[in-house]
């Protein structure tokens, strides 16, 4: 074997297990409150205590751990939503034991589970400026006996996503706000997470793994036959889904070693889930061919992607498990918008082979109730008749039109481009 090949081969096998490339974004626990604040102390102690010392297993295992997460049933369930001051006051409380049980030292989030109908939709934007992070919700829309989906909810919502974008500086709150379509329970990212009682206590892992996924691609380019498009496919899938399976072996092995029996287990969520402090998606992208995010060969490479993340073996894979495209979360992604090099429709022809739908997209402050609905409605159509979850996150930015910059200050946002709603 060429000396140049086996070098480059050790290369990726070196990328394959180096630690630093793969974080943990969250481990995701899954309970359930009900009516009465006198349980909810010792159910949130709980979680955050096994969310606290599955952290220091994984660091003592050199896997670095980004936040914890707490997600419940259905908040209508234990908040009590007479009025928006009752469930203000519920959430305060709540939020107060969030914030002195958590001796952890990381991020905590906290998702309230879904909405179910237009009483507690209209309680949302109030709640979410109030209370932002520790308020992760979701509506989930589904469809009627003949196939179409439920509009009333989905205006409820879209009004709802308005009206967030009017009341949070910069219309930053619709971060902690999403509609679901054909979403199981126990997805661990926020806002689409959501808990259903009957399934009991469970907890999931998410990875970040997008400065993985470019180091594999980049150390194969390096003796790969450019002409030779179709074996290239093959090893970059081969590369990705290897590094990929490496880890999640590695933490799983972890997991079982040091979770208890607190909570179940109930496995993976393999979507890259980047984030704007590691590789953008774009390298990815680039690294495999394609010129650019957007440019001809955009869907070929999404749809790889996608069969890299459903590849993984030995462990369930729960929530999305795909390709996440969270725009203002994503740095290249972020300019891109900027550069022109896609639009809306470009983001929903992309969710036909993977996911996550429109995600974290910045629109003009003015578009109607009419036209946020309907991209919704395009999205759930997608969702259902492809029979995977998509989910659809926009930010309406107050004063902004298409083309203009946004300024936002949230750490978790990019500043990009406004795109126009078609």
């Amino acid at each position: 074997m060429d000396l140049t090949l086996v070098l480059v081969k050790r290369e990726i096998k070196m990328s394959f297990m180096n630690k630093d490339l793969c974080k943990v974004r969250t481990i995701t626990t899954f309970l359930s409150l009900q009516k009465g604040r006198e349980i909810w102390e010792e159910e949130i102690q709980k979680a955050s205590h096994f969310c606290g010392e599955l952290s220091k297993a994984f660091a003592d295992e050199n896997y670095t751990v980004q936040s914890i997460r707490i997600v419940t049933n259905p908040f209508g369930e234990y908040l009590n939503t007479d009025s928006l001051e009752t469930a203000k006051s519920d959430l305060r409380y709540l939020s107060d034991l969030l914030e002195s049980t958590n001796s952890s030292g990381l991020r905590i989030r906290f998702a309230i589970g879904e909405a179910i109908n237009k009483h507690e939709i209209l309680l949302l934007p109030e709640l979410v400026t109030e209370f932002g992070d520790l308020c992760n919700v979701c509506v989930n829309v589904g469809m009627d006996e003949f196939g179409v989906l439920d509009n009333d909810l989905i205006q409820h919502s879209a009004k709802a996503v308005e009206r967030i974008s009017k009341i949070t500086p910069r219309g930053e709150g619709n971060f902690n706000f999403t509609v679901n379509f054909n979403c199981d329970p126990l997805i661990p990212y926020f806002p689409a997470s959501y808990h259903k009682s009957a399934l009991g206590n469970r907890f999931v892992i998410g990875l970040e793994t997008p400065d993985l996924l470019v180091a594999v691609l980049k150390d194969y380019n390096q003796t790969a036959d450019k002409q030779d498009h179709n074996n290239n496919f093959k090893g970059y899938f081969d590369v990705m889904s290897s590094a990929l399976q490496y880890h999640i072996d590695e933490i799983n092995n972890i997991v079982k070693q040091s979770a208890g029996d607190e909570f179940k287990f109930s496995g993976f969520d393999s979507s890259a889930a980047p984030s704007k402090n590691c590789s953008s998606m774009v390298e990815v992208y680039e690294a495999m061919g394609v010129e650019y995010f957007g440019a001809s060969g955009t869907v070929e490479a999404s749809a790889l992607l996608t069969k890299v993340f459903k590849s993984i073996q030995g462990v369930d894979l729960v929530g999305f498990s795909g390709l996440m495209l969270a725009l203002t979360e994503d740095i290249g992604l972020a300019q891109g918008t900027i550069d022109n090099n896609f639009d809306i429709r470009s983001l929903l022809t992309y969710s036909a082979v993977c996911g996550i739908g429109l995600d974290t997209v910045p629109i003009p402050g003015d578009t109607s109730i009419e036209k946020i609905s309907a991209l919704m409605r395009d999205t759930g159509t997608m969702a259902f008749r492809l029979n995977k979850p998509l989910t659809v996150r926009v930010f309406p930015v107050p004063n902004l039109k298409a083309g203009d910059m946004t300024a936002f200050e949230s750490d978790d946002l990019c500043n990009c481009a406004v795109l126009a709603v078609p």
